[in-house]
């Protein structure tokens, strides 16, 4: 049994999608972190594992894997190099199929938004029928983070643009591939937002594909979250900030792919 192999036995499940399944695993562990569980998680990675598909042949599904796995680490090894905020890669095992990369503790900007997590165990409601409507009330799940919704905005917009200036095209932008990292509790140490998820991503220095790539997020904050305009708002302009002048080709085409985009909705 490969090392790879190995380590994704004794990992624990998380989700599963129609390429790869996801585990938490630890990475180095010795007696004393594994008797301490108050410890920081400092030594545990997320494994996403690019599992074989029994419906294409052996030799293109090993090759597919290769490079689906060697692509996404190189994105994210680039977007390092460029300073943007994303999961510090841990190991790659390509022919297995296999990434380990940095373990991230927080929340998706989606659930801290009220988008909702798609993990998430909804329980009946009915357990909670005598709950007076203001009881019901929750408070904002960003406090905890000790930020407003508008830095969570500015701090996407920033990322996005040096993602972009290292020409590093994510592929899938939702609010459910940005993580908020719970902060430390050194008074130094604010949440800070990472970019996850880089499966779909690759190269280009083209405008449209960066123009593409904003106006999928623009798709998914409509979608997921209501009365997002104000939200998108603020994204565009801290990208608009990070980008300089770079911004006026790519807002441009952007609305070109809206154009686009609305065309083929009215022809269904």
């Amino acid at each position: 049994m490969s090392a790879s192999k190995a380590l994704l036995a004794l990992a624990t499940p998380i989700s599963q999608g129609a390429e790869a399944k996801v585990y938490r695993a630890r990475l180095h562990a010795g007696p004393e972190q594994e008797n301490n569980s108050s410890e920081l998680d400092d030594g545990d990675v997320l494994l996403k594992h690019r599992f074989r598909k029994g419906y294409r042949h052996p030799t293109l599904d090993s090759s597919l894997t290769k490079s689906r796995v060697a692509g996404e680490a190189r994105a994210l090894l680039k977007c390092l190099r460029a300073d943007v905020n994303v999961p510090e890669v841990r190991m790659v095992d390509a022919a297995e199929g296999v990434l380990g990369i940095e373990w991230i503790d927080g929340k998706s900007v989606r659930f801290l938004l009220g988008g909702g997590a798609e993990d998430d165990i909804i329980e009946d409601a009915t357990d909670n029928e005598d709950v007076e409507e203001e009881d019901v009330k929750e408070e904002d799940p960003l406090t905890e983070y000790g930020v407003s919704t508008d830095a969570v905005m500015h701090m996407i917009g920033t990322e996005i643009a040096k993602m972009h200036l290292a020409d590093v095209i994510h592929g899938d932008l939702t609010t459910s591939n940005m993580m908020l990292r719970r902060p430390t509790s050194s008074p130094s140490k604010k949440a800070d937002l990472v970019m996850i998820d880089f499966g779909l991503a690759y190269i280009s220095n083209l405008v449209e594909d960066k123009a593409v790539d904003l106006y999928v997020l623009q798709r998914a904050f409509s979608s997921t979250h209501p009365a997002s305009e104000p939200l998108f708002a603020g994204v565009l302009e801290a990208y608009e900030n990070r980008m300089g002048k770079e911004w006026k080709a790519i807002s441009r085409r952007l609305e070109d792919v809206r154009l686009r985009g609305r065309k083929r909705s009215m022809v269904g």
